[in-house]
């Protein structure tokens, strides 16, 4: 029998979340595989195998149950920001010469960092909102900032998850906070210039008859923007399938395909678009987008006409070889 990993958890604010992604996917994964959690903390990974948490040697990725030494066949990386998202447990993995069933080391690290993955995309004629880059060290001027982009703006840290350090800047007054909450987040902040339309997220994956856009969501957001609140407690309406057009929805859809196949994605991936003057202009791109009860992955297959079984069952078929 094919033994996979889940691994969860990790070393950013999301853990928590993590954990709840990797147990809806465990609950749900199709049956004739000996799959379990790994989670990764600083102090020390643990298989959670069999009702017993059993430390994992890093120097193999195996770990000792009663007598018996469990090795991976297979890694599923569900850590949402570092060192999941972000391509190094993936890298590590490779390196262990244990294949990934999601997206690889460079797909994930290039889509994690908000800047550099909408600079990749500008360069295929793909819209995406006007930006600017700064790192913890560069000296920056709000006005100059002001003067390039306008007001409002989103301020967001780069190198890390989408859910934290996130801020709308309406003034300048608000614009120096925003940053510098920020590089708290992260040590890269990417300033984006405010698109003013409706926001839809489109979930992305390949099964054996290619790669398969499912139906849109629309996210109305109470707050002023989908942040933490709006996302995982209940501050937003999400709305699938989106109030949108037949022609925007297929634009969408065939843009979040393209996408998916430019940086070589693998698994699921949810990309998210903000749609101005009926043109889509990419927000970001999720590797390992969240999967609890309440994400918005898990709707978007329900309004597909499966199960969440089913849909792993797909990708198992494409991923596994």
């Amino acid at each position: 029998m094919t033994t996979i990993g889940i691994f969860c958890g990790g070393f950013s604010s999301e853990f928590d979340i993590s954990i709840k992604s990797a147990t809806t996917i465990l609950n749900n994964f199709p049956d004739g595989y000996n799959v379990f959690l790994i989670e990764v903390a600083r102090e020390q990974w643990t298989a959670k195998y069999k009702g017993q948490d059993c430390p994992v040697d890093l120097n193999n990725l195996t770990f000792k149950y009663q007598s018996e030494v469990i090795r991976l066949d297979y890694g599923l990386v569900y850590v949402h920001g570092n060192p999941g998202e972000n391509g190094k447990l993936q890298a590590f993995l490779e390196m262990k010469e244990i294949p990934c069933i999601n997206s690889g080391a460079l797909a994930s690290e290039l889509s994690f960092d908000k800047w550099y993955c909408n600079q990749f995309l500008k360069g295929f004629d793909i819209p995406v909102a006007k930006s600017l880059f700064l790192s913890s060290k560069d000296d920056f001027s709000v006005d100059t900032i002001i003067a390039e982009l306008g007001l409002p703006l989103f301020v967001k840290p780069s190198d890390s998850g989408s859910s934290y350090g996130i801020s709308k800047a309406k003034t300048k007054e608000e614009l120096a906070p925003a940053i510098e909450f920020a590089f708290k987040e992260g040590k890269t902040i990417v300033i984006e210039s405010f698109l003013d339309g409706t926001e839809v997220t489109c979930g992305v994956y390949r099964r054996k008859e290619g790669v398969h856009a499912l139906p849109l969501t629309e996210i109305a957001s109470e707050n002023e923007f989908f942040d933490y609140e709006a996302k995982y407690l209940g501050k937003s309406q999400e709305i699938t399938p989106a109030r949108v057009s037949e022609e925007i929805r297929n634009q969408v859809q065939a843009t979040a395909k393209r996408i998916y196949q430019l940086l070589q994605l693998r698994s699921i991936a949810r990309i998210d678009f903000m749609v101005v003057n009926n043109v889509p202009h990419v927000i970001e791109v999720n590797t390992t987008p969240g999967f609890s009860p309440a994400s918005i992955v898990p709707q978007m297959i329900v309004c597909d006409g499966k199960t969440i079984k089913e849909f792993w069952s797909e990708i198992l078929e494409c991923e596994i070889l």
